[in-house]
Formats: C-alpha cells, structure tokens, sequence
C-alpha cells in the first residue's frame, strides 16, 4: 500500500500543473508529435518540453522517436493504475489504513 500511495502521489505530483493536464487532454485523441502539441500552446518549445519530461518521467506518456522528432501518447495503464487509486483512496476498501487502527472509542 505504501508503494501505491508514492506512485500515486508522484503522478497527482506530475498532474499538479494545467499546462500538463492540457497535454493529456490533447494527447486523449491520439498520439502527436512535439511539433504539433507546440501549437496547442502560447509556450516556447523548452517549456513544452521541460513539461513533457515530467510526464514522462511520471509514465503518464510513452515516446516514439521519429528521425529528429519524438511523438507522445498517453500511456492507458498508469491511467488505469490513478483511476483505481484514486477509487480506493476515497473509497473504503479491506486495504484502508483505518482498518489498521483499533478502535477503543465508543
């Protein structure tokens, strides 16, 4: 559970940013070059670029290197993975830390 909670975190961490929720909303259609995201945007293409390496080091994007460009999709399991945390995070389930806690209050 605790391996969950830090991957978790660390993509809401990677989320935490509109510039980087736009990319993924972008990227739900379909893959797209670098290039191309660049005009979705009123950003220098370092900055794209410094956003994109923080998607991609979180796994929320997968590349494929294309000559000198790269091409980004969304990467459907560690979006499958923080639906599910996020579903058992503000769901009881048998794996609730407040299971753990013995209740003596009554």
């Amino acid at each position: 559970m605790e391996t969950e909670f830090s991957r978790g975190t660390g993509i809401l961490k990677a989320l935490a940013d509109e510039n980087r929720v736009r990319i993924v909303h972008i990227l739900s259609c379909g893959e797209l070059c670098a290039c191309d995201l660049l005009d979705f945007f009123d950003i220098t293409q370092p900055t794209l670029s410094h956003h994109l390496g923080i998607l991609v080091d979180a796994g929320l994007l997968k590349t494929r290197p294309d000559g000198k460009w790269t091409h980004y999709t969304l990467n459907r399991e560690v979006f499958d993975f923080i639906e599910e945390f996020m579903h058992d995070l503000s769901h009881e389930t048998e794996t609730c830390l407040c299971k753990k806690i013995r209740r003596n209050c009554k």
